[in-house]
């Protein structure tokens, strides 16, 4: 784990190797007598540190391909490496490992627990891992602090604004150093500036070096990222690089501030 004073940065020489390699991706539910396919033979490669939106209608396989990269669920066929470990034919202990160690996640709904402070949140999947006391308060603090939120740790989620809760969201999934942050719908629940917000500190994470995917259905969300990845059947139908991703920071800067933004780093 990194220390409180260190960053999420990858060094030069990783940035270029795939935390992600799919080949020949398959998975197949049983529905009655009908047999669906949900995935049709993918193939995809993410490098790390990218920042990556996957896009598509709805039964496309966008949900079934990301309980795929979570280690939420195992493929029919095909192979899937991840960080360069084979996770395709791992059973569920061993998946439940490498995605505890490997993956942090964030919700649309945010998922936190409010009876808990946002460090006790954030604290959480720390004290499941073992961690020691000590390193915990650390951690924690530290992943606050990354999301501009360390004024704001002794606050219950019903203290806190959308933005805030889905910022100690994201704080959580940081407190274990994940290789990658896998977001499912991280706005689908926000206004449009505080969406913007969120894309603010997932943009200053994926600067740091943090491979970030996220799931939209949103295409102005999709906007803020390096690539764009479009699912329909099945099968992938558009992998594109977004030359000129928008900038959240400067999205927000044309608007009034908002109180909640000063403490972003």
């Amino acid at each position: 784990m990194l220390d409180q004073e260190q960053t999420v940065e990858v060094s030069t020489a990783e940035e270029n190797a795939p935390i992600i390699r799919l080949e020949r991706l398959k998975k197949s539910y049983k529905m009655g007598r009908t047999e669906v396919q949900a995935l049709r033979g993918v193939d995809l490669s993410i490098k790390k540190g990218e920042m990556v939106a996957i896009m598509g209608p709805s039964g496309s396989g966008k949900s079934t391909l990301m309980n795929i990269l979570g280690c939420l669920d195992r493929p029919s066929g095909g192979k899937y490496y991840l960080d360069g470990i084979s996770v395709s034919q791992m059973n569920k202990g061993e998946l439940a490992d490498v995605r505890n160690q490997k993956i942090g996640f964030v919700f649309q709904s945010f998922n936190l627990l409010s009876w808990m402070s946002a460090f006790s949140n954030v604290e959480l999947p720390l004290v499941y891992a073992g961690v020691s006391t000590e390193r915990r308060k650390k951690r924690a603090l530290w992943a606050l602090k990354l999301v501009g939120l360390g004024s704001r740790a002794n606050h219950r989620p019903m203290e806190l604004s959308g933005g805030q809760q889905q910022r100690v969201a994201i704080a959580r999934a940081l407190a274990t150093s994940p290789a990658m942050i896998l977001a499912d719908e991280p706005t689908g629940n926000l206004d449009t500036k505080t969406s913007t917000q969120i894309m603010m500190v997932l943009q200053k994470l994926n600067a740091r070096g943090m491979t970030i995917i996220l799931v939209t259905h949103e295409p102005d969300i999709a906007n803020y990222c390096h690539r764009k990845v479009v699912l329909r059947d099945g099968k992938i139908r558009e992998d594109s690089v977004n030359a000129f991703p928008l900038s959240a920071q400067e999205q927000l800067a044309s608007w009034s501030a908002p109180d909640e933004t000063e403490e972003l780093p």
